[in-house]
């Protein structure tokens, strides 16, 4: 079977399952200045969903316990990951030592002046900055982007341009959404970063997932000649015996 029929076939395949967002979902040509986001939150929901990594499906994480609400649409970047790549960028720029990866595909807020009604979708974006977020130890940056060809922010090319409202508003979310009341903080932005940074820290993230997860289309392609070599093996055996 040659490269053009596997590209048929995992086109057709496309067609007839859903692709798991995390890694289904093509990060886009123009990676990273330009990039596909899965957006899991919106500013009107109550709980905090996830996609499940296993089925790709949204899970309910926890239920929002106090007034905080993510101020803008919130997700993650499709084939990224934060691991050793990201987590040695990190300590580059804090000087620290001992920091890892979270393991998570790379977090990323989408600024826009549409009102989205619902999660579960895929945007494109622009990475514009971002926050350097350690939280207990591991790297847990946040991208921050614009929808691309927004109205009113689309024309924001890095997070200096970003006002001082809004920044406070997204910092306050990510310092605060998972501290509950009389236990200490457990998460902290370092920097706020422009765009270069920005880029920078997702094309770390793309090198960590293809370190952790390759190609899939090319291992999948491998394992579907193997079972057909094994099948055809199969059948030779049981034509041959008498």
């Amino acid at each position: 079977m040659g490269e053009d029929a596997f590209k048929k076939l995992w086109k057709m395949i496309g067609l007839r399952y859903k692709s798991h967002p995390w890694h289904g979902v093509d990060i886009g040509a123009d990676a990273p200045n330009s990039l596909t986001a899965f957006i899991e939150v919106i500013p009107s929901d109550t709980v905090k969903y996830e996609v499940d990594k296993a089925s790709g499906y949204l899970k309910i994480d926890r239920p929002q316990k106090f007034s905080n609400i993510v101020p803008a649409l919130y997700g993650f970047v499709p084939q990224t990951l934060c691991k050793d790549e990201v987590a040695d960028y990190c300590m580059e720029k804090t000087g620290r030592a001992d920091i890892i990866g979270d393991d998570d595909p790379l977090d990323i807020c989408v600024l826009t002046e549409r009102e989205v009604t619902h999660g579960n979708i895929i945007v494109q974006a622009v990475p514009i900055g971002g926050f350097r977020m350690i939280d207990g130890g591991e790297a847990d940056d946040k991208i921050i982007a614009v929808l691309k060809n927004d109205q009113v922010y689309g024309h924001w090319t890095d997070a200096s341009q970003i006002p001082t409202a809004i920044m406070n508003r997204l910092q306050h979310y990510f310092l605060t959404y998972k501290q509950l009341p009389g236990e200490p903080a457990k998460c902290e932005i370092t920097h706020t970063y422009g765009r270069e940074e920005a880029l920078e820290v997702i094309r770390r993230s793309q090198i960590d997932y293809n370190t952790q997860f390759g190609n899939l289309e090319e291992m999948m392609s491998a394992t579907l000649m193997e079972a057909m070599s094994f099948g055809q093996r199969r059948d030779n055996i049981l034509n041959a015996l008498p």
